[in-house]
């Protein structure tokens, strides 16, 4: 009898699958099993990129000699500390009675990764897989995206543009850490007493870095500047001619200068989670969630 597997990217997402599919049965190590469907998962990457020294020993030394390091293939290799987990998810891949496989990871590029470098090592071939795109993991949207479900080479290019980033990150992290380690490593570490001192660069690190460092420059150089409230009792006359309470939009007159001040209109934008905005997003502009 042909099973259906649905994979997600977390155990606990894995769960609310299975839950929604109503799948009670055998719970095995790295999956749950009944009669028609397998649920499993991964734990965040099981596979990543391989280091330079990968390529050729030579790599493992840095030095300006060798840079930059940039290989006409990129290799990629099991996370070793999750490597059981990924043998177990192979196994569930490539299984014979597995017929249809459902991608239920995270919605969005870096989900995308995560499953196309699995299949990718775990050399899946000959099944037919079927992305699952949900907003959430209510009961109601998870059965609404299984039944949607598209065929997962309408994501390809998806996944290519995950793939190059990917890369993208990759060369410039090995690169610029070694080139900037090896220039200006030396003379920080006499700065600081250290032995040696690595310069870590990174596409998102680095940026993120500069904010925080722009930000405490801020708080060090802020001059402290004398400021002034006005605390007053105001009425405004109701439309029977009596006092009341302010409304916002009304003009009152200040007795002593004589202006008028203005109510301000204050209220709260109602509370927008992520995945409501990026469904009204995809509804009204057609917005895909990368």
């Amino acid at each position: 009898m042909s099973k259906s597997l649905y994979i997600a990217e977390k155990p606990s997402v894995a769960q609310q699958f299975a839950e929604a599919l109503k799948i009670r049965g055998r719970r095995g190590d790295g999956y749950i099993e009944s009669e028609q469907a397998v649920v499993t998962w991964c734990v965040g990457h099981l596979v990543t990129m391989s280091y330079p020294e990968a390529y050729d020993m030579k790599f493992k030394r840095w030095s300006l000699q060798t840079l930059p390091f940039l290989p006409k293939e990129f290799k990629y290799e099991v996370i070793s500390n999750v490597s059981k987990q990924f043998e177990i998810v192979k196994g569930l891949l490539n299984r014979p009675d597995i017929d249809t496989i459902y991608v239920c990871t995270d919605s969005g590029r870096e989900g995308e990764y995560i499953y196309r470098l699995v299949a990718q090592m775990a050399g899946v071939k000959d099944k037919k897989q079927k992305r699952v795109w949900i907003d959430s993991q209510t009961e109601e949207e998870i059965l609404r995206g299984i039944r949607e479900a598209r065929d997962e080479t309408e994501y390809d290019n998806l996944s290519d543009s995950a793939y190059l980033r990917a890369k993208e990150d990759y060369l410039m992290g090995i690169n610029f850490s070694r080139v900037l380690t090896l220039k200006y490593g030396p003379a920080l570490s006499n700065y600081l007493g250290t032995k040696f001192t690595v310069l870590s660069v990174g596409r998102v690190m680095t940026c993120v870095m500069g904010m925080v460092v722009r930000r405490e420059r801020e708080i060090r150089g802020f001059v402290k500047t004398p400021f002034y409230r006005v605390i007053g009792s105001f009425e405004a006359a109701g439309k029977d001619g009596q006092p009341g309470p302010l409304e916002a939009g009304l003009s009152v007159p200040l007795r002593r200068s004589g202006r008028q001040w203005k109510v301000p209109v204050i209220s709260e934008p109602p509370i927008c989670i992520r995945t409501t905005a990026l469904r009204t997003g995809s509804r009204q502009r057609g917005w895909q969630s990368y």
